[in-house]
Formats: C-alpha cells, structure tokens, sequence
C-alpha cells in the first residue's frame, strides 16, 4: 500500500514558495501541495518585481507554470492569511506549513526628507509600473527634470533606467499601460543614482 501524501500547505506564491514546492516535488515522497496566495495571480516578486524590459529573467514564470500544471499541486488566489484564513485552521488541515510570503514593505532609510512629498520607496515605484494591483492607483509626480534614485544595486538601475527610457522601447515591454501612459507625459530627463 502507498504511503499517504503529505498534505502541504505553501503561503506565499513567488520564487520563495515555489521552489519548495520543487524542493518538495522532487524529495520523492508523496505529497500534496496547496500554493496559498493573497493576490490572485501567482509570481510574486517575477510578476511585480522584475522590471518590464527584463522578460529573459521573467522567463522563470514558465518553470513556475509547470510546477502549477503538477496534478500534486493546487493554488489558491485571492486568499489572506489571517482574514480568509487563520494559522489554525491551516494546521488542522495540513500536515506542514511553509510560510514563503516575502517582503511586504520597503526598506526605510531613516534620514531626514524621507518622508517629503516627491519622495518614494523604490518597492512602490516598481509595484507601480508592474501592475501590482495594491499600486495600481499610486501617483508619482513625474513632472521635474531631476530624479535623485538613492542606491546603486539592481533595482535602483531598473528605477533609473525606466524613467529614462525610451517610449517606444517601453512600449514593446509588458509595462502596465497606466504607468506608460504617466511615463508618456514625463519631464524626467535626468536621473542621478547615489549610492
């Protein structure tokens, strides 16, 4: 007789969460695999994280798509961890739980002019551009010809580089239309990284 699945509970369904369910799929134990999400869409950080004209890096999605596709596992969108659903109720119905749900929030910096008006976290910024659905309505005024981008690693590159790109080249990325269209009336013109 074959062993009983292990009944496993993942919350959280961007890279985190899926490669333990690969982890898992791969252990050849039996198992059972629900990915628990609280936006609808799976993909975290490859979704709303990856800047538009990097669609090479968010070819990943597609190893993610075929984990999804595994008659082992299911997902789950649009369900909250403490609102639709309680930490206890997922350990009555599962037999382990992994928590894989990633940063919900920017790094502040604690200086002074952080908190001025023009000044934005770089986690809002690229949510925004992404079609985060948490971001969809943030406003970014893009109506001065200088930028100042604080940092110097990749995501502060993918902030610089898409304020100044070209329109056209933004166009053929899968760049949220929303924020195209902002980026279409844009003064920016200069972006100064300090990092």
């Amino acid at each position: 007789m074959a062993a009983r699945a292990a009944r496993v509970a993942i919350v959280g369904a961007g890279p985190a969460g899926f490669f333990a369910a690969e982890a898992l799929l791969k252990s050849g134990d039996p198992v059972a695999i629900d990915l628990i999400n609280r936006l609808p869409a799976p993909y975290g950080l490859v979704r709303d994280g990856v800047a538009p004209d990097h669609q090479a890096i968010k070819s990943v999605a597609r190893v993610f798509a075929r984990i999804l596709a595994r008659d082992e596992v299911r997902y789950f969108g649009n369900v909250t961890l403490g609102e639709d659903i309680t930490v206890d109720q997922l350990r009555a119905r599962y037999d382990q739980i992994v928590y894989a749900v990633g940063a919900q929030s920017d790094r502040r910096l604690g200086i002074p002019g952080e908190d001025l008006a023009g000044s934005h976290a770089a986690f809002h910024f690229v949510a925004w551009y992404n079609a985060h659905p948490d971001f969809r309505d943030a406003e970014f005024d893009l109506g001065c010809e200088d930028v100042v981008v604080i940092g110097n690693g990749n995501v502060a590159i993918d902030v610089a580089r898409i304020l100044v790109l070209s329109r056209d080249k933004l166009a053929t990325t899968d760049i949220a239309d929303h924020a195209l269209a902002d980026l279409r009336r844009s003064r920016v013109r200069r972006v100064t990284l300090l990092g």
